[in-house]
């Protein structure tokens, strides 16, 4: 269960949960979304907390609504949203990150780029 933080909008927050979901590919491109009460429960949620977390991801392309079936995850949407995050993480985080490194005095001799699991 993961603890929301109170600095941004709890939709906000699940919506970028769910994306990293999207990004590890659960669910697959094609297959249908959780229902709004499926997710609310596992989230503990309001359900209109829920609805406008899958509507940020609606309106990001990420998601389509089909009558009468719900919600699934569009064709390329996976693409998009690294696409998307990569640009986010070089533009935001990478130059925050890189000034930490160097006031740290942290080199890139210093870092472990494979997976610790």
């Amino acid at each position: 269960m993961p603890s929301w933080d109170q600095r941004q909008p709890i939709y906000q927050q699940l919506a970028d949960l769910l994306a990293a979901k999207l990004l590890d590919g659960e669910p697959p491109e094609g297959q249908a979304m959780p229902s709004v009460r499926a997710l609310a429960a596992l989230y503990l949620l309001n359900p209109l907390t829920v609805n406008r977390a899958l509507q940020a991801l609606g309106d990001a392309g990420l998601l389509e609504h089909r009558r009468g079936l719900g919600l699934y995850v569009t064709a390329g949407a996976r693409e998009r949203l690294k696409a998307t995050e990569r640009r986010r993480f070089l533009e935001a985080e990478w130059p925050r990150l890189r000034e930490r490194l160097r006031r740290l005095d942290i080199g890139a001799e210093q870092l472990n780029w494979e997976d610790a699991r």
